[in-house]
């Protein structure tokens, strides 16, 4: 139950709720329990006129007799009705604040869980599955609910009914009551058992959920690839092995929960035995009537359900307790990336890296080594480099996507920690490396960076990003849904597109990260002609691995192994015959052939 304390502080805010979910349970219990009683009253009254009635045997008054007794009988059977009609009125309220509470609990706890994997850094989502963090705030959640709902509804049941019915027995017999009660005991230790290995159960099949929603996820994403290598039989062959994983563990934690009901329903036959045979030798001792026997025996049956919906509560119970379990572990997940200052600053755009080194901390890899950097505010500067030599990091570190080991970094004088996450990257455009699309619009995929964004600036983004005249050849124009990660789209216009998003919002800072590798030359010419005009009093950083996209640079930079070999304008770097000049010759020779 630790694990759910977490959920105390819903419980607090929807008090209300529980409390009159309470209180309804309690008047329907009320109305559930004066049956019993109308029972015992109308049996005894049946025994009691009977013996009247034989005595008037042929007389008047036995016909009178009788029609009281049968109007007596009448009101009885009208008022067990009119109780079973309130009962239900009042249950229906039940379930209209508890189980209502409990989607309530469920949204909030949603909520809470976006909200917080938002601010999670990045190293936390390289580190996790998809699929885990989807089952987390699905599954796990929907497993949590019914313990805020059902288990938490049924056991207010059960505690009140016990305390009814037990009072209301013991007052009529104590020693009856205590006969009746007697296999509660082996109940109690045999659910403290049960519970240790329903636990267990639990976890390990909340496990497996996620991996097999990790699985799926991954092959309904990789698609393309399954079915271009014919690799659907093996993916269908492994699918059927995580299925099958996951349902032997259901199957196993099935089993356990099957013995409850069982183990009960003997429970409650033996109870009833108990009632009638203690019960009729207080009935031969003149202690008890026929009618008390009764009653107890409906009041048996009144805890039967509740008695057994303990061990289906118990076993939610542990289920959700697991699965808070795992939600705890995301949320008690703290972002390292917090803001010393909370600077909300209109930044000019001079940048400085000094010193910074940087280490992956997933795998350790050194990216950065001892690199500096300055810009000033409105200048151009290219980051070339091989594959694995330390740009993309530069980007990363710039947006505060991470935290440097060694150094620091400053924007316009001030440390980067100083400023508030949300309104440094508010001044920033950034096209990554690995383009995302929204499974929306054009339009809405431009105009991501601001929620009021006019159209004519939504315009005026693909036209320098060289994508307007293929938007207008579609039929649906900027109203065209691109699809899952931009399916639709072809790989240059997906990057253009990413590009029109950057500057839509015209950033202070611009960041292009290698946003050009999949259209051909002439494209990336008018892109970059284009941007030339965006750049403009605008501090830029053209990070890529092809010399051309540096052509806009007022100095370029050089990486090899996270380390600056060659830095300088492009005249400088081709006077000094070093790798940049090997880089650029290369790729003109490519470009001639």
């Amino acid at each position: 139950m630790k694990a759910l304390a977490h959920l105390n502080k819903y419980l607090v805010k929807y008090k209300w709720y529980l409390i009159l979910g309470t209180v309804f349970t309690i008047i329907s219990n009320l109305f559930g329990i004066i049956p019993a009683q109308l029972v015992r009253y109308a049996l005894d009254l049946v025994k009691d006129t009977l013996d009247v009635y034989f005595l008037f045997k042929g007389s008047s008054l036995q016909a009178n007799l009788y029609d009281i007794f049968a109007f007596s009988i009448l009101l009885y059977g009208i008022l067990i009705l009119i109780m079973a009609l309130l009962k239900g009125i009042f249950l229906f309220l039940v379930r209209q604040t508890l189980i209502v509470m409990s989607r309530h609990i469920e949204y909030d706890l949603k909520n809470e869980i976006y909200a917080h994997y938002q601010t999670l850094p990045l190293s936390f989502f390289r580190r996790q599955n998809t699929g885990d963090l989807m089952a987390r705030i699905s599954e796990d959640v929907s497993k949590v609910r019914m313990y805020v709902g059902p288990s938490i509804m049924y056991g207010i049941n059960l505690i009140t009914l016990f305390i009814l019915v037990i009072s209301y027995m013991v007052s009529v017999n104590a020693k009856l009551t205590f006969y009746v009660l007697l296999p509660l005991p082996i109940l109690s230790l045999s659910i403290y058992f049960v519970n240790t290995i329903i636990m267990k159960r639990s976890e390990e099949l909340q496990a497996q959920l996620s991996s097999v929603s990790t699985y799926v996820q991954e092959s309904f994403s990789g698609i393309r690839v399954i079915k271009a290598f014919v690799r659907e039989h093996e993916q269908l062959r492994n699918f059927v092995k995580q299925s099958n994983d996951y349902r032997n563990k259901s199957l196993k934690l099935t089993i356990v929960d099957s013995l409850f009901y069982p183990f009960i329903m003997v429970l409650v036959g033996l109870s009833n035995v108990l009632i009638v045979f203690v019960g009729g030798q207080e009935i031969m001792s003149g202690r008890l009537t026929p009618g008390n026997i009764t009653e107890f025996i409906l009041y048996v049956s009144m805890l039967t359900w509740p008695v057994m919906a303990l061990g289906w509560t118990t076993s939610q119970t542990q289920r959700a307790a697991a699965s808070q379990q795992r939600i705890n572990e995301f949320l008690n997940t703290k972002t390292d990336l917090v803001s010393t200052k909370n600077l909300e600053h209109e930044i000019a755009g001079d940048i400085h890296f000094r010193n910074v080194s940087f280490d992956y901390p997933d795998t350790g890899i050194k990216a950065l080594k001892n690199f500096n950097l300055s810009v000033k505010s409105g200048e151009t500067v290219a980051i070339l480099g091989t594959t694995g030599s330390g740009k993309s990091t530069v980007a990363n570190l710039l947006m505060r996507l991470y935290d440097p080991t060694e150094g620091d970094i400053s924007i316009d004088g001030i440390p980067i920690k100083d400023f508030k996450l949300q309104s440094l990257r508010g001044q920033m455009g950034y096209v990554p490396q690995d383009v995302f699309l929204f499974s929306d619009s054009i339009e809405s995929n431009v105009s991501f960076g601001s929620t009021e964004m006019s159209f004519e600036k939504i315009e005026q983004a693909t036209k320098d990003a060289d994508l307007y005249a293929n938007i207008i050849e579609f039929p649906e124009g900027f109203n065209t849904r691109v699809g899952e990660r931009g399916i639709t789209l072809s790989g240059g216009q997906k990057q253009r597109l990413s590009i029109a998003r950057a500057i839509a919002r015209d950033p202070k800072i611009l960041i292009l990260d290698d946003c050009l590798s999949a259209v051909d030359t002439q494209t990336e010419n008018t892109i970059l002609n284009n941007m030339s005009r965006i750049m403009k009093d605008r501090t830029s950083v053209i990070i890529s691995h092809r010399v051309s996209s540096a052509k806009l640079a007022d100095f370029i930079i050089v990486l090899d192994e996270g380390r600056i070999v060659e830095q300088g304008t492009h005249e400088l770097l081709m006077d000094q015959n070093g790798v940049y000049k090997e880089l650029y010759e290369k790729q003109l020779q490519g470009e001639e052939v």
